[in-house]
């Protein structure tokens, strides 16, 4: 996939929660999110905070910030969650289109919408269809990124992952099974239904989460 790609994907992602989150009322940008500590109002200033980022203030700010990954999260929420859930709203549509990132692989923004879409919808119990080719290649990069940096390479070491909507198979060991949404937001630390993930390796995989 080339990088023109990726960024179509990426902003019809975005542009599919904004007009998600023109629908809400004021209760609802308060409810908790599924990123915990965080509130629907939170995760979308996360969101127009990542699509904001460069490469030069991604690394000016982690500096200020210590290293701490965090702390630089909390004060990028700070600093451009809008005094009224409209204004945050405008500011994700304003920023929707952008290219900018910060200096990490490309598939990064994947995780970013699909999870962070996810950590929205789903307390609130709004249904949508990621595209696949997203899907896939933001549980690909989790689970070959350290969870140092976000990702989950040491907790699926243990385990196989095999994805029952699409081809996709990642480890060697006792299997996990489900939708490759699912196998997502269980390596990115969310909650998921019992139900929704089954085989020897569910146990496995929890007790590592």
């Amino acid at each position: 996939m080339k990088d023109n790609d990726v960024w179509s994907i990426v902003h019809a992602e975005r542009a599919a929660l904004v007009d998600d989150l023109g629908r809400l009322d004021a209760a609802q940008w308060d409810e908790p999110s599924l990123c915990d500590g965080w509130t629907v109002h939170d995760v979308a200033a996360h969101l127009v905070h990542g699509a904001r980022t460069t490469r030069l203030n991604f690394v000016t700010s982690f500096v200020r910030a210590r290293f701490d990954f965090d702390k630089q999260n909390a004060r990028g929420i700070a600093q451009v969650r809008g005094a009224t859930p409209q204004e945050t709203l405008e500011r994700l549509r304003a920023a929707a289109s952008r290219t900018s990132a910060p200096p990490a692989p490309l598939d990064t923004r994947f995780v970013e919408e699909v999870v962070h879409g996810e950590d929205i919808r789903r307390p609130l119990g709004i249904g949508h269809t990621y595209h696949e080719d997203a899907v896939v290649r933001a549980v690909r990069l989790q689970t070959r990124t350290s969870a140092s940096f976000g990702g989950a390479k040491e907790l699926v070491a243990r385990v196989r992952l095999t994805a029952t909507d699409t081809d996709l198979v990642i480890g060697d060991g006792p299997e996990v099974r489900g939708t490759a949404l699912a196998l997502l937001l269980a390596v990115s630390g969310r909650p998921v239904a019992p139900e929704v993930l089954t085989g020897p390796g569910v146990p496995a995989l929890a007790a590592g989460a």
